[in-house]
């Protein structure tokens, strides 16, 4: 009987030394997975970043012709100019 409990312990132990073998494997794995997700959102958010800046950049140097067009266009129609033309 002593035997067969040194087996079964022996089987046992195998068994338990396998699980934490596979659970360290496991882990490793979930490292390099959740490493990838990382570089990754990184990688996007530096994408995003230089292309809000390059935005805003432009939007401050190109010039904003449609306020000279919008002035212009009010000056050739006038209300009092319209007044005069009917009576």
């Amino acid at each position: 009987m002593n035997k067969r409990f040194d087996d079964v312990s022996s089987r046992l132990e195998e068994i338990l030394a396998n699980a934490s073998i596979s659970e360290l494997i496991n882990k490793k794995e979930d490292e390099k997975r959740k490493k990838k997700y990382l570089w990754l959102f990184a990688i996007l958010g530096v994408i995003a970043v230089i292309s809000c800046a390059a935005i805003a950049v432009y939007k401050y140097l190109t010039p904003d012709y449609f306020d000279d067009f919008d002035d212009d266009f009010d000056d050739d129609f006038d209300d009092d100019d319209f007044e005069d033309d009917l009576d």
